[in-house]
């Protein structure tokens, strides 16, 4: 299972120039939600010299993300005197980070910077019958769900096997419904693609694994059956991504309505079944399966993981950084 307590840390050579933020895309609300759940997270990091003295010291933390079903509100920060910033940042619109700026760490010296957040998060209910049958499979998506098309870490969606997979479940799902019913909707195709994966896949805990390995071993947990599923939906031209929330994760399908207005419907990849619907109300932490992170240009990032760099004074070698991510009792 995809462990958000198991994060990056790495000290380069070298400080980084500040990042410009991004602006968030536009979403649209699914129709209805549940009651809010209401907890307090704390996140942040604690920073220790402990072999020797570093300076420019650049903390990345993933902080809660605000989204349509989910809230959130600053309600303590808890910084040391070693801190000189504090600045948040979006990451292309899926995910949000903490800055945590350092100039100096004297030997064997701690710096500390957590914030408190209050997070209200919804459950999604699922959409009323006279709406699936609207729903549709966008022809021109906009530029912000266009990405959700392509293939990313972990999730090969122009693999052959998924690709051949994808198009068979597609056509087979529209013969065998129609036999049934005289219209069949983008929605009862995609839901298809969910029960082959919940059908096909069986769940059991593990390592992270890709949509590829996935198929390939026939088991995964809840990262490699939401990789698994957001590939055959996108090898179908249908948008998709991964949703990380705290400890686990699952997947979203994209489509638009008669008015060519665009949600995002949520799948359980764990559990209980849930297609297009969310019942549990989790703190979610980021969405989507292909980030960059400007001090880390070379890389395409599935998560955008907690990360430390900074310049080594003299002999120094690397601190020891803790990452706190936590939900408060």
């Amino acid at each position: 299972m995809f462990a958000l307590r198991s994060m990056l840390l790495v000290l380069l050579l070298a400080a980084t120039a500040p990042a410009q933020l991004l602006d968030a895309p536009t979403t649209t609300a699914p129709e209805r939600f549940g009651e809010s759940d209401t907890v307090t997270f704390q996140v942040g990091a604690e920073i220790t010299a402990s072999r020797g003295a570093c300076r420019n010291l650049r903390a990345m933390v993933a902080i809660p993300f605000e989204c349509d079903e989910q809230q959130v509100q600053i309600t303590n920060e808890d910084f040391s005197r070693h801190v000189s910033k504090v600045k948040y940042r979006d990451l292309d619109g899926g995910a949000k980070q903490m800055l945590i700026l350092i100039p100096k760490l004297a030997a064997g010296e701690t710096a500390r910077a957590v914030v408190t957040f209050e997070v209200r998060t919804k459950p999604i209910l699922p959409p009323e019958e006279e709406t699936i049958a609207q729903l549709v499979v966008p022809k021109k998506p906009e530029r912000s769900v266009r990405k959700f098309l392509t293939a990313s870490p972990y999730i090969e969606t122009r693999d052959r096997k998924i690709r051949m997979l994808a198009k068979e479940l597609w056509t087979e799902a529209g013969e065998t419904l129609a036999e049934e019913e005289a219209d069949v909707t983008d929605w009862q195709r995609i839901e298809s693609l969910y029960d082959y994966m919940l059908e096909t896949i069986q769940y059991i805990e593990g390592p992270d694994k890709s949509a590829l390995t996935t198929l390939r071993d026939g088991k995964a947990d809840c990262h490699g059956r939401s990789a698994l599923f957001v590939g055959l939906c996108r090898a179908n031209k249908v948008p998709a991504r991964v949703v990380w929330v705290n400890n686990h994760c699952y997947a979203e399908f994209y489509l638009v309505d008669a008015d060519g207005k665009g949600t995002w419907y949520p799948i359980e990849s764990a559990g209980s079944r849930a297609f297009g619907e969310m019942p549990l109300a989790r703190t979610i932490l980021q969405k989507g399966d292909n980030f960059k992170v400007p001090e880390r240009p070379k890389e395409r990032l599935r998560y955008a993981s907690d990360f430390l760099i900074g310049v080594p004074i003299g002999n120094s070698g690397q601190p020891k950084a803790k990452f706190i991510r936590e939900e408060m009792e």
